[in-house]
């Protein structure tokens, strides 16, 4: 089961019209994937409806709680206007930094399971959503089809 939340407070500009799409975040997925040499993980519709209703339960509060489904999930939210899908995502890979492959094992202090849910070789569907929050914050939620991060097992 996965327990992921991450957040940032960005003041970053990044263009709001783009990084939002099924293929930015396929992109963004891919291109991290592709670094350690697991195959390319492909937009799967139901995953991507699931994905998108949780994120509409979140507008209320924004709040990082898992939904406790049957996908692997990754969550992030930002207050800034701009905080975007494929934001999200390079936070999440920006955790490679903490990850031992050897060890299987994250940084003390770190976490490192957003990273490894992206990478994990037998998570290949996704889908993901984005959503404005009442309070101007944007949720981000992506689902993973299996679910990865199994206990004792390496992403890849």
């Amino acid at each position: 089961m996965s327990f992921m939340v991450s957040l940032i407070n960005s003041q970053e500009e990044v263009s709001t019209h783009a990084q939002n799409s099924q293929q930015d975040y396929l992109n963004a997925h891919n291109a991290a994937r592709a670094q350690v040499g697991v195959g390319n993980m492909v937009w799967n519709t139901t995953v991507a409806a699931y994905a998108q209703n949780y994120a509409n339960q979140r507008i209320g509060d924004c709040n990082l709680i898992q939904s406790g489904g049957p996908y692997g999930e990754n969550l992030a939210k930002g207050s800034s206007g701009t905080f975007t899908g494929t934001a999200a995502v390079n936070l999440w890979v920006a955790e490679k930094t903490y990850y031992d492959y050897t060890t299987n094992t994250c940084a003390s202090g770190h976490v490192c399971e957003h990273y490894t849910q992206v990478v994990w070789s037998n998570s290949d569907q996704l889908g993901c959503a984005r959503v404005q929050c009442t309070n101007s914050w944007w949720f981000v939620i992506c689902s993973y089809y299996p679910r990865g991060n199994l206990s004792g097992q390496s992403p890849y």
